[in-house]
């Protein structure tokens, strides 16, 4: 709108923030007037020493006051001649995820990224039952309702609907729960872990589903959590503490070499670092970082990754890959690559998660399963399935 008022000139970067503040009053704040508008973008000019400049903005702005209809009439057209303009997303972003699902999948993707993210909280019943929470909850004033999704089926989950600060709340403090889009339960869901095992969480930090996963264990058996960023593991040694979780051992060091991840493990999650498309509603300048090259890059990190949990599993044993990521580079390919790769393991489940289609978070599980040796059987061959026994794919 900038450059059709201005004819494409280039303008400093003060001078665009004003107006940018100001056309975004003009346009989209019902409550304030267009004349009020108009003037405290003129007077925020003069305010910052633009004096010469100040004539310049109120031109813009009463340009654009005076022709409020045809100018929304001009946005509302961009959602269909030019959506990654109306919607704010770079156009090889919207470009891609048309070709992967459709320009209408595509759309509905773009305006969720838009919406302010709905807060949910997961039961930690380590620390607390479902009925004690809701009653805390009751008392502190916190609105909730109770969720379900079908993915998530062992897990109590709640959407907060109306809450005062959630760190400032005793039911936060003392463990009852933790803040977890569902999106993030399906991986634990998959990975099904069991009271008494060894597992690896190999990309652990800050702890979401780390914690779970002990919670699953009813904090009985051994987690090793690895991450190599240490600020990250703080984080994530924190939340273990308030959620009563003891049997995670945190550790910053990579590699087979290392003593706590040269054991044998009964499951293994690979939560990869990734592009992190699926979560771009919630790190709003992510669309705007993201490049084509990483996502490519970032495949090969996750392949290393991979292979590397594969030869820390026990034979039998459980490997679960996950991403928040919505790109089929990171995602099925990296599992197809996998297979591809080690013969011993076969892929036993593949889920993707979409936001224009399942209301949350993107994200993505794919569970692999390693051989036994002959004649052995495995717990964890008891892996998750439809109730018709199917695999979900």
């Amino acid at each position: 709108m900038i450059d059709r008022r201005t004819d494409g000139r280039p303008q400093q970067p003060i001078i665009r923030t004003i107006l940018r503040l100001g056309l975004y009053q003009l346009l989209w704040l019902e409550r304030v007037p267009p004349h009020a508008a108009v003037n405290e973008t003129v007077e925020l000019a003069k305010a910052l020493n633009l004096g010469p400049i100040a004539g310049f903005i109120n031109a813009v702005m009463r340009g654009v006051a005076g022709s409020l209809p045809e100018t929304r009439l001009a946005l509302k057209e961009l959602e269909s001649t030019n959506p990654d303009i109306a919607f704010s997303h770079p156009g090889w972003l919207c470009r891609r995820w048309e070709e992967h699902w459709g320009r209408e999948n595509m759309l509905k993707l773009i305006q969720w990224n838009n919406l302010p993210p709905r807060i949910y909280a997961r039961l930690n019943t380590l620390k607390i039952t479902q009925a004690a929470l809701e009653e805390a909850w009751r008392d502190e004033k916190v609105v909730f309702e109770r969720r379900s999704f079908p993915w998530a089926t062992r897990f109590v989950i709640y959407e907060l609907i109306e809450h005062p600060p959630i760190a400032h709340l005793k039911s936060f403090l003392e463990g009852g729960f933790y803040i977890q889009d569902p999106s993030t339960l399906l991986a634990v869901e998959t990975m099904d872990p069991q009271p008494g095992e060894t597992v690896l969480d190999l990309c652990a930090a800050p702890g979401g589903k780390t914690s779970l996963i002990a919670q699953q264990m009813q904090n009985r058996g051994q987690i090793i959590a690895q991450d190599t960023h240490r600020a990250r593991l703080l984080r994530l040694r924190d939340n273990c503490s308030r959620l009563g979780v003891s049997i995670v051992r945190a550790s910053s060091s990579t590699g087979v070499t290392h003593p706590e991840l040269s054991l044998s493990f009964d499951r293994i999650l690979v939560d990869a670092p990734c592009s992190n498309t699926g979560v771009t509603r919630r790190r709003v300048d992510l669309r705007w970082r993201v490049k084509a090259e990483e996502i490519y890059r970032l495949q090969s990190t996750q392949q290393e990754l991979l292979a590397d949990a594969a030869v820390q599993l026990k034979p039998g044993g459980l490997l679960v890959y996950s991403t928040c990521s919505l790109e089929p580079e990171e995602n099925q390919a990296v599992s197809k690559w996998f297979v591809s790769q080690h013969q011993d393991f076969r892929c036993v489940q593949e889920q993707q998660l979409k936001p224009f289609e399942h209301a949350v978070d993107g994200a993505f599980v794919a569970a692999f399963r390693k051989r036994p040796h002959p004649g052995t059987h495995s717990a964890v061959d008891n892996i998750s399935r439809r109730p018709d026994g199917s695999s979900v794919s």
